[in-house]
């Protein structure tokens, strides 16, 4: 049984090693098909030259009989390489998964987006808390590529859900971790592919084919596009039988085609627009969507997401084949000729219109479903690399308790873990201590671990119960040129924006370290301690980290809405050593001095 990340990175390393394996058999198999196509090439070439030198019917025939061989098999052969080569790339997509599970249990940077585009300073915890952007939670998290998946986990990570919906995110990455083995295949299905493109489908079903293929609800024109290869191919063997004039009405025949392809050539590239070279990629997608669909959903939450019974990715398949069909418009030799024996695009589209009428919308949220399914992915997989973490107890009465609490993002070999608890009503918990003792990284080791919990996610942390807080901090303020903010206009402002939220939502929590920094002493302390007694006026649970020791001195004042803990030092021959631990009571060592010191200033 695996129960360390350790023994998880061991997995991970064993299955990297698989699909190597497997690429380099597959990359032998598709350069052997190489050497057959080579080889059957020049078979064909040696026919040819037999026939050229052959004399006598019978020779002829046998000889052109034998012409036909190769070109057989060579297609066979290249079906054979495509499919060994989609396999291939397969492969390699599934072992830069794996090796990008390996990177981040070795602590280096997901390849998967890390979200900077969702940072926002203003917003009441993300900057703070290291949400969004380069070594974030969001980073550690994202295992989506699709602009769904990829949205998805950041509203939940920006926003809070309420209790049910919290419960029943639990219980969905619960079950999808059972099936996390196969996960991995889903992810692989959908690498590789540009996230654009698919959107840029999605936006055609759903807003435009219809009325782009609009042009072939003529009866007529339907009718004669589907008899044209029938009737094409019956005047061409008439014609060979009995030559003379049908010859010159098989060639009247095909100008008309040709002008009538060439009279919707504008409509037909209307139409073909967005869906070029995508029938790979929507292929992939079938397969992705067809995993969700082998499996019957135990949970509430998962389930909501299939809008129907019915196989979507069966439809995208029927898809991704008229695709490649219309795709044959590419290569010019072959446009002329099935255009202009078989109306070959107008039967296209055509086609397409029948089926985006049919189940178009179905498709559209069938591959809207992959995004929903990439973001519950990344919480899962969280959850079985992260076993030793736990799922929170949500909580509808004020609490919160945590016991071995610890930063998600600090490595399990250098992570402190706090045990720590709120009273049964609101207190100001006011922190104090030296440099670098931990205060600021225990706030926001109660804040990142609120955010996974309400996402739905585990939590790092041996046991965490808690209610549904509005999460409001005050850590990193800067100035701002641009806007001529100062440092202390900016504190200004956060202050504000607390203010105003502690007094719309009662189950406000504050997270606040250092306040006022951008101003004297005398007015830094009389501003904090007006403020955290306006806090104890209002109610509102508040952990404070300062410098100040004479913040301390409140609780004295607030006996029963203040407590005071701290970080603290110890010294060994005039060495600091820092134990990161939480305990209660003002802090009496400070460290300083110390620094000054020891950069030759004392």
């Amino acid at each position: 049984m695996l129960n360390t990340e350790l023994d998880r990175l061991k997995k991970y390393e064993q299955l990297a090693k698989d699909q190597e394996i497997n690429i380099a058999a597959l990359k032998k198999k598709v350069d052997q098909l190489s050497l057959v196509r080579v080889a059957l090439l020049l078979v064909e070439i040696g026919f040819f030259v037999g026939l050229v030198s052959s004399e006598g019917t019978i020779a002829h025939i046998i000889w052109t009989v034998l012409l036909l061989v190769p070109i057989f098999t060579f297609a066979a052969v290249v079906r054979q390489q495509n499919r060994l080569e989609k396999e291939y790339k397969f492969h390699q997509h599934l072992l830069w998964v794996f090796e990008n599970e390996i990177a981040l249990l070795q602590g280096k940077p997901n390849g998967y987006d890390d979200g900077t585009a969702f940072e926002d300073e203003s917003h009441a915890y993300l900057s703070d808390l290291d949400i969004f952007g380069k070594s974030s939670l969001y980073a550690l998290i994202n295992r989506g590529i699709s602009k769904i998946g990829t949205e998805e986990l950041a509203k939940h990570l920006a926003t809070v859900s309420n209790l049910a919906t919290i419960v029943e995110r639990q219980e969905a990455v619960k079950e999808l971790t059972e099936h996390i083995d196969s996960t991995f295949v889903f992810r692989a299905n959908l690498k590789g592919h540009e996230v654009n493109k698919i959107e840029e489908i999605k936006h055609k079903l759903g807003n435009q084919l219809l009325k782009q293929v609009a042009f072939t609800d003529n009866k007529l024109l339907k009718i004669y596009v589907k008899l044209v290869p029938y009737f094409m191919s019956l005047l061409c063997l008439a014609a060979l039988v009995f030559g003379g004039a049908l010859w010159s009405f098989f060639g009247l025949i095909t100008f008309a085609n040709a002008m009538l392809t060439y009279y919707y050539a504008k409509q037909i590239t209307t139409v073909y627009y967005g869906f070029s070279g995508s029938s790979g990629m929507l292929s992939s997608y079938a397969d992705a969507i067809e995993w969700t669909e082998q499996r019957v959903w135990r949970s509430n939450y998962i389930k909501r997401l299939f809008h129907s019974d019915e196989k979507v990715s069966t439809h995208i398949k029927i898809l991704a084949k008229i695709i490649v069909e219309f795709d044959a418009r590419l290569n010019f030799l072959l446009y002329a000729i099935l255009n202009f024996f078989l109306l070959w695009d107008l039967k296209c589209c055509i086609k397409l219109g029948d089926w985006c009428r049919n189940v178009g919308d179905q498709v559209a949220h069938g591959l809207d479903r992959i995004g929903y399914f990439e973001e519950l992915i990344s919480i899962a997989t969280l959850n079985h690399n992260r076993p030793n973490w736990s799922f929170p107890v949500i909580n509808d009465d004020f609490s919160l308790q945590a016991k071995a609490l610890g930063h998600p993002l600090i490595t399990a070999s250098k992570r402190v873990d706090n045990t720590y608890s709120l009273k049964e009503t609101p207190t100001v918990d006011i922190i104090t201590g030296s440099n670098m003792a931990g205060k600021s990284t225990f706030l926001r080791t109660i804040g990142i671990n609120m955010v996974l919990a309400y996402a739905g996610a585990p939590v790092c942390a041996k046991q965490l119960n808690l209610s549904i807080f509005r999460l409001l901090t005050y850590m990193r303020i800067k100035d701002n040129l641009i806007e001529s903010t100062s440092t202390f206009k900016a504190e200004l402002n956060r202050l504000k924006m607390i203010l105003v939220e502690v007094a719309k939502n009662p189950n406000a929590f504050v997270l606040i370290d250092e306040m006022l920094r951008g101003t004297n002493s005398k007015d830094k302390f009389d501003g904090s301690k007006a403020f955290i007694e306006k806090l104890i006026t209002i109610g509102t649970p508040t952990l404070f980290a300062t410098h100040d020791l004479q913040l301390s001195e409140l609780e004295q004042v607030h006996p029963t809405a203040v407590r005071n803990f701290h970080f603290d030092i110890q010294l060994a021959a005039n060495e600091m050593e820092f134990d990161y631990l939480i305990k209660q009571g003002p802090c009496t060592k400070f460290n300083a001095a110390i620094l000054l010191k020891q950069i030759g200033l004392g």
